[in-house]
């Protein structure tokens, strides 16, 4: 209990914006698991989170080489006895025999705000103690009725399964899978477990079957299709793609950001403003936008314009006013 105190008053350290609900907090990091089973290749894990009696979600793929996987919590371990398996969406609900363990509440991605202050708390390197790192939501994605989460809140091999939760300690998301490159981490909705609880349980593992990142590149969200040419600084192959993004999507704040950001990077600085103003025509507080919108007029001398994306910031995204103020973009 005391490493865990020291987890959590180490990680308030960096919360700057918003009041964090410390016993809530407590109860999200005492509501983590470690997943085990043994494989061909030796004793595998990963994370998980009790979200009803006797019920922990993690990954499918986390359960994909192991035939007899078990939980464990603390030192003590628990038999699993089925499974709610959506492989597609890469969420698979364990039934636990006699799990001892508080479940946690679930959240709503759909509020989610840019730049809005979260925790990641699993077992990366299959740690038998969680571990705690604090991030922000970078963005926020509609998919199939719920929005996938994209944040700062970083997790290694170990902690797919785990859970990322807003500051009142409510399970938002599931830490499922990260670009390459540039450092971005993906949480799966919380909000999909509550259909996962209506499947029927099966009892024969492993678990198996393709999830939506995995998807061949050509039929990957748009959202995920940025990735390799972000990672690789393919400015005028991130045009191509953001510009299809933005004619099949219109509405679409994140869009208009991306195209931006492609724009801006060829050096096409009065394409990037207009289409950041759309960006924050469907989203006034969309804050990437403002930030290089910013930036640009920094770079033009505008000083006024400069002034008034500044208290705009201030008010919705103060970790990108401050990047704005000190010019650290």
């Amino acid at each position: 209990m005391f490493r865990l105190l020291i987890a959590i008053l180490t990680l308030a350290t960096s919360f700057t914006t918003v009041a964090f609900d410390r016993e809530n907090l407590l109860k999200a990091w005492s509501s983590s698991v470690v997943i085990r089973g043994y494989t061909e290749d030796g004793l595998a894990y990963g994370s998980g989170v009790v979200v009803a009696k006797d019920k922990v979600i993690t990954n499918c793929h986390v359960l994909r080489k192991t035939k007899s996987p078990w939980v464990s919590f603390g030192e003590t371990s628990f038999s699993v006895t089925g499974v709610q398996a959506d492989r597609w969406h890469d969420l698979c609900l364990l039934s636990v025999f006699n799990l001892p363990v508080e479940p946690v509440p679930l959240g709503d991605s759909r509020n989610l705000k840019k730049g809005q202050e979260i925790v990641g708390i699993g077992h990366s390197g299959g740690a038998p103690v969680a571990l705690t790192t604090g991030g922000n939501i970078i963005a926020t994605y509609d998919f199939e009725g719920e929005n996938i989460i994209l944040s700062s809140a970083k997790f290694r091999m170990g902690a797919s399964g785990s859970g990322l939760f807003d500051l009142k300690g409510n399970l938002i998301g599931i830490n499922t899978f990260k670009t390459t490159g540039y450092g971005n981490y993906y949480s799966l909705p919380a909000a999909w477990i509550k259909a996962l609880m209506n499947k029927e349980i099966e009892t024969v593992f492993p678990i198996n079957g393709k999830a939506l990142w995995e998807e061949d590149e050509d039929k990957k969200p748009y959202f995920l299709k940025i990735a390799i040419p972000k990672t690789k600084k393919n400015w005028a192959e991130l045009k191509l793609v953001t510009e299809k993004w933005v004619k099949d999507e219109p509405t679409n704040t994140e869009a208009w950001y991306e195209l931006g950001y492609a724009n801006e990077k060829l050096g096409k600085v009065e394409d990037a403003l207009v289409a950041y103003d759309k960006a924050l025509e469907i989203d006034q507080n969309n804050s990437d936008a403002l930030l290089r919108e910013g930036v640009i007029y920094k770079n033009k001398g505008d000083t006024n314009t400069v002034a008034k994306i500044q208290s705009t910031l201030d008010d919705v995204d103060p970790n990108k006013a401050w990047i704005l103020k000190n010019n650290k973009y």
